[in-house]
Formats: C-alpha cells, structure tokens, sequence
C-alpha cells in the first residue's frame, strides 16, 4: 500500500489527488469547470455532451413536480386525479434509487438530487392525504395511516443516506453510476459485494417505475378523464428521462472497458429511464384524447342545440307547420 492510500486500501479523494492543483495531471485535455464542479474528467464532446444533458435533465426532474402541486391546489381533486398505487410506487422507485446510487457510489450531486426526488414524492404523498381526508372524512382511516408511515419511512432513508460533511466520500470504480468518477488502473475491477446490492437496487428501481405508470393509465382510463393531472408534470418527466438517458449513452466508456460492457453496467438506469417514457407519453395521449373528446363533446352540444334552435324557428315561423 502506497503512502497515498487510505485506511484498508482504500482510495480516497485526497489519494487521486482530486484537487484543481493535479488537474492537468490527471485529466489533461478536459473541462476544468467540469472537474472541480462535479468531479469527472469530460475531455471531448462527447463527454460535455453527456454532461450538459445530464444537468439539463436534473433540471426536468427538478421542475416537473411544480405543475402538479399547482393543478392540484387550483383543482383540490388530487386524490381522485392520481392513482395512489402510482405515487406509492413512484416513491418506492425513487427510494430504491437513492440507495443504489449511494451504495454504487455515485457523485455527491446524483445523490442529492436523488434525495430530492425521494423529497418531492414525499410533498405529493402528503398533498394526496390532504385532499384525501379533506374530501372524503367518512372514509376509513386506515389509508391514511399507512400512506402515513410510508412517508416517515422515506424521511428516514433520506436522513440514513443524505451524505453529512464529516464524511469521508471513498472513491471507487463506480462501474454503474450514470456518471463515473475518474479511472485508476490500479484499482481492481472485480465487483464489491456494495456494488453487486446497489446494481440489485438499481434493477428494483427500474422495476418499480416500470410499474408506477400502469395504475395512473387504468385510473385515467377508468375516470374517462384527467382531470386534476397536470400535463407537464409528464412532459417534464419525459424530456428528463430522455435526457438522462441520453447522458447514460454519450458518455465515453472509461479506459480499458467496451461499449457493451459500459451499457450493461448501466442497463438498469437505461431502462428505467427511457423504458418509461413509453409509458409517459401514453399517459399524456390520454390526456391529450380526453381533452379533444371533450372539445368534440362540446361542439356536438352546440350543433344539436343550434339545429334545435333553427327547426324550431323553422316550424314557428309563418308558413311554418306549427303556425298553420
């Protein structure tokens, strides 16, 4: 073990020499903003196009929620707009991810947006029992209970994997982040133990929001309606997986590993992504179907009346069947 490596072996920052001072030492040719903001050496096009994507769609995930705490504020139906299966399922994606990637060792920023996302299903949750007990207080409470102690559970895994600041962050080969720290041929590649739990999570996060999408759809389809369904909230949603998918795809493999080596360690998060936006813009069809039905709806009601209108001045008018 050199002088440079941590306690057990392990290689910390301060034994990469993650620091602007060694950055043209370790990442000649890259982007230094890149390097001291998110600790990942971009050295081509390739790679501060996989970065900008992969900050445009934190961006997307970020605001997607916003649209939907506004709808259902001005709609107050929430809990008869979204499927509590979707949210509960939603969240339970969103969980599983934020322990993969602090398992897999992704970077500090991953992890915080990820405790972001796990923040924002909590508000939603919580906004969903509000309407709920506020529209139907005769209904039983037990819903309400454990819609209850799944929001304090996913609190507390927020506070169990929220990285605090006395913590030394090890560097390892992130072989499944979507974004990989910088490599170090000396470090073995065999998987950890940590690793193989985190790729397990990962692949239990793609699962769960595959799943997420199907209640919404039925519910929609069932209610002949989206009413209280913000369309942004999955607009936003799918140009953030999109993006991010796209920032899985564009970056450059590290040295030493294959393309398809790289898309098979990140085959959870790619499915995950892109594999719902399938299920997305299925969701926004139907919103977009039911409002032209509706438009249709609305039209037929027109004409009817106006034929209504026209045959009865028809028939009153002199001449007319009813005035002889």
């Amino acid at each position: 073990m050199s002088s440079d490596d941590g306690p057990d072996g392990v290689l910390t920052h301060e034994a990469v020499g993650w620091t602007s001072q060694n950055f043209t030492s370790l990442c000649p040719n890259g982007s230094k903003w890149v390097w001291e903001t998110l600790g990942e050496c971009a050295r081509d096009a390739r790679d501060m196009a996989s970065v900008y994507l992969g900050l445009l769609s934190i961006l997307c995930f970020m605001g997607s929620s916003l649209p939907q705490y506004y709808r259902s504020c001005k709609t107050g139906n929430m809990d008869s707009a979204l499927s509590i299966w979707f949210l509960l399922l939603w969240l339970a994606g969103d969980t599983c991810n934020l322990v993969g990637s602090f398992l897999a060792d992704q970077l500090p920023l991953q992890i915080y947006t990820a405790v972001y996302y796990v923040l924002a299903d909590l508000l939603m949750l919580g906004m969903y029992l509000y309407y709920k007990t506020k529209n139907k207080m005769n209904e039983s409470r037990r819903i309400v209970n454990v819609l209850g102690l799944v929001c304090i559970l996913g609190f507390t895994t927020n506070l169990a994997c929220f990285p605090g600041g006395d913590v030394q962050h090890e560097v390892t080969p992130n072989r499944f982040s979507s974004r990989t720290f910088l490599k170090v041929h000396q470090l073995q590649l065999a998987f950890t133990q940590k690793e193989i739990i985190g790729f397990t999570i990962g692949s239990a996060s793609s699962v769960l929001y595959l799943c997420s999408r199907l209640p919404q759809i039925y519910t929609n389809f069932n209610r002949k309606s989206t009413k209280g369904v913000s369309y942004f909230l999955f607009a936003l949603v799918i140009l953030g997986n999109t993006t991010y998918g796209l920032s899985v795809l564009l970056k450059n493999p590290d040295d030493g590993q294959g393309e398809r080596s790289y898309i098979d360690h990140h085959l959870p998060w790619l499915i995950g992504s892109l594999g719902t936006v399938f299920l997305d813009l299925t969701v926004s069809f139907e919103q977009k179907t039911n409002k032209q039905t509706k438009r249709w709806r609305q039209l037929l009601l027109l004409c009817m009346l106006q034929s209504n209108k026209t045959i009865s001045a028809a028939l009153l008018a002199p001449g007319g069947h009813l005035s002889s």
